[in-house]
């Protein structure tokens, strides 16, 4: 038979069986999820970020081609592929080298700069040199140096991501396709009505296996779905024996026998995921600890010392030395050392960004102003940079005004060698200085704040309203086997949740049946008046599609399913709060570090360094009143005089600075790590609560170094009095 005439035969066969089956039942709320073209899928499931990385790769392997060893090219290549990248691994390594060799490259280029605008200065044999500032020109060359190894292993981080985000979603997947498939027994729609509720990126890895069998990459389903199980046997054993067991359930001809595998696959996937969390909530104490201790607390109980190293040295420290210790390299390292643990987070539980299952509510991240639109990111910047300027008024002074005294006391202190000038060294420099790190504190939690707030509202009500519906969808299921129509039956639960959001989501289905006219399926999925858009639920709504097709076939379908669903959701329930439970002393300990610990120690370490230099700037200049030239009974004096120098210390301006940021990019990163260490990778609940943590730390650090700096300084007026 000639290939022309395959589509007319499959076409006539398709048309027959079409009378028999009730295709419409399978396929009866397929939307446009899956019925567009892969590619497009792919490009709206992924972060901008990651799209332009591929761009950036694609652009690099056509300035210079690299070949990866074998068995770096295996890891790569299989991260690729697991992160959905469209790039090859030479891409990958020539970005990481363009990269490298441009920051290598700027290096030169400001050290050049710099040795030509440094003017030559005369030493004490009266010849000429240049000294050549070398710490700004050897941070990007030890930055382009070090950045080759870990940006070509990027992919690997991008798939490690890709992995924690779609484990949050796996019981609820493994839920879906044993949902679907008790009431229709066929893989490939269950997949497709799982992926339609899960929402990427796991959606994303279904949408790829059917892709994989439309381009005849795969004859069977099961044979593509097996071939993207391999890669989950090395992270999640019991996601893989799940589906497999689901798989089982299509050979079975008894239908008691299938429903057993099926509801054996959901429980081995939930008794997986607890022992998994079990052990590594054992294991996550001590590695928390230490990074605490070694990122932490001893960091900042060091900053102590830094005031009086650099009198010590002679000046060898400066602030910027100190702002990169502690602004760049601390933060990277907490923050690779955090990554690491929740590398090693179990799969199979956690929550789902709001966002990706339901993104019409893009709508309510909006700013308004006046019940218009605006950009919340432009006006929060504006409030954080206004603020953050009023933190460098001393900065701003130097420059347009000589100092002049407030309190007595002056208000600017800068030390002053010609054109050279070192500072601020005040007091109320230092004080003003506490606006800076506060105002970035205030413009990130506002532009989260108006960004995620209404969003974590209605994520609330629909987490209370879940947990309430395993209950509700029993009793559903019980009126409807007394022989109440289905119709009727929301009446009926809905005066027993009376008072309840359960009983408002029921109660709203029952007055669109009696008031509107429409059917089940309209009164719960209409676009204007159906009850699912009270409360954006992907297991309600997936629940209430379940009930829908079960109405078509009987009422014994309808209640079947519906108790089973709700002992499904319980047992799902209660795996939840007992994985919560495990985590809770390690997160109520990190937390605890967040909003109180670090800041106050840090807000007490700055008021001791502001005691220090005013006790230094004290101690110099009276020593330097001491100084007579040549007076051997003196000597020693004019030594503590070079020894306390006042120019050779950081200035309590930058010292603060430099512990204000850190605290906050503390504040950032322990935030992430506990909320995904505890709930998995959610960005929505991440800036929720980066919000409220931003506030309460720096709250916390400006508050407690305000009083330190006040009590201390006072301490050292009332020695210089008594003395």
């Amino acid at each position: 038979m000639s290939d022309e005439f395959v589509p007319d035969v499959l076409n006539k066969y398709r048309q027959k069986l079409g009378k028999n089956v009730a295709f419409d039942d399978i396929e009866h709320f397929t939307g446009d999820k899956f019925s567009r073209e892969y590619s497009v899928f792919r490009k709206e499931a992924l972060e901008s970020s990651v799209t332009q990385y591929e761009e950036w790769c694609n652009k690099a392997s056509k300035i210079i081609t690299l070949k990866a060893p074998e068995k770096d090219r295996i890891a790569l290549q299989d991260a690729i592929n697991r992160a959905h990248l469209n790039i090859n691994v030479e891409g990958a390594l020539s970005f990481s080298i363009v990269v490298g060799f441009l920051l290598i490259f700027i290096g030169l280029l400001i050290g050049v700069v710099l040795y030509v605008m440094t003017p030559p200065s005369a030493t004490a044999g009266g010849e000429y040199t240049k000294g050549v500032p070398i710490f700004l020109p050897l941070v990007f060359l030890l930055g382009g140096l070090l950045i080759i190894k870990p940006l070509s292993k990027y992919p690997l981080r991008l798939a490690s991501l890709w992995r924690l985000k779609a484990s949050n979603q796996m019981v609820l997947c493994i839920l879906y396709v044993v949902m679907y498939m008790r009431h229709t027994s066929n893989l490939e729609h269950a997949i497709k009505f799982a992926g339609e509720h899960i929402g990427p990126p796991l959606s994303l890895d279904l949408r790829k296996v059917l892709w994989d069998v439309e381009t005849n990459k795969f004859v069977t389903i099961r044979e593509s779905l097996d071939n993207y199980l391999e890669g989950w046997k090395k992270w999640n054993l019991e996601f893989v024996e799940a589906f497999h067991l689901i798989e089982g359930s299509l050979f079975e001809s008894d239908e008691n026998r299938r429903v057993q595998l099926l509801d054996k696959a959901l429980e081995v996937m939930l008794e997986g995921t607890y022992e998994s969390m079990l052990h590594y909530a054992q294991n996550l104490k001590n590695p928390i600890t230490m990074l605490h201790m070694l990122g932490v607390i001893l960091p900042i109980l060091g900053l102590v010392i830094f005031p009086l190293v650099g009198s010590f040295l002679g000046g060898l420290i400066k602030w910027y030395h100190l702002a990169v210790l502690y602004n760049l390299v601390l933060p990277v390292i907490v923050f690779v050392v955090g990554m690491n643990l929740l590398v090693k987070r179990p799969s199979g539980y956690g929550e789902t960004d709001i966002l990706k299952s339901f993104p019409e509510l893009e709508e309510l991240t909006k700013f308004k102003l006046f019940g218009v639109n605006a950009s919340p990111k432009f006006f929060a910047f504006i409030i954080g940079f206004g603020i953050s300027l009023l933190g460098f008024l001393p900065i701003i002074l130097h420059y347009v005004a000589d100092d002049f005294t407030f309190l007595g006391l002056p208000f600017l202190d800068y030390k002053c060698e010609g054109l050279n000038c070192i500072g601020p060294y005040s007091v109320f420099s230092l004080l003003f200085s506490l606006l800076v790190p506060l105002g970035i504190a205030i413009g990130f939690a506002l532009y989260y704040k108006w960004t995620t707030s209404r969003l974590i509202k209605i994520k609330n009500e629909v987490s209370l309203l879940e947990k309430e519906f395993a209950s509700a969808l029993f009793q559903l299921g019980n009126r409807v086997g007394e022989g109440i129509p289905v119709e009727m039956s929301f009446s009926r639960v809905s005066e027993n949740l009376k008072g309840t959001n359960t009983g408002i989501f029921f109660s709203t289905v029952d007055r669109n049946i009696r008031s509107s006219g429409m059917d089940v399926k309209e009164a719960i999925f209409d676009k204007l008046k159906g009850a699912i858009n009270l409360y954006p639920s992907t297991l309600i709504e997936s629940s209430m599609k379940v009930l829908v097709q079960a109405s078509r076939k009987s009422p014994l379908v309808v209640s079947r399913s519906m108790i089973t669903i709700s002992d499904y959701v319980h047992k799902i329930h209660q795996v939840e709060e007992r994985l919560k439970d495990l985590l809770s002393d390690v997160i109520s300990s990190m937390k605890s570090q967040v909003t109180f610990l670090t800041p106050m120690i840090a807000g007490i370490v700055v008021g001791v360094a502001s005691m220090i230099i005013s006790l230094v700037n004290k101690l110099g200049s009276e020593f330097a009143k001491l100084e007579t030239g040549g007076t051997e009974a003196l000597e020693g004096v004019s030594a503590l005089t070079d020894i306390l120098n006042i120019k050779d210390v950081i200035p309590g301006f930058h010292f603060q600075l430099v512990v204000g940021i850190y605290v906050l990019q503390l504040a950032f990163i322990l935030t992430i790590l506990a909320v995904d260490l505890e709930l998995g990778i959610d960005k929505t609940t991440e800036r929720f609560y980066t919000y409220k943590n931003l506030l309460i730390s720096l709250g916390v650090y400006t508050v407690v170094t305000f009083i330190g700096v006040v009590v201390f300084n006072l301490l050292v007026a009332s020695i210089s009095l008594g003395a």
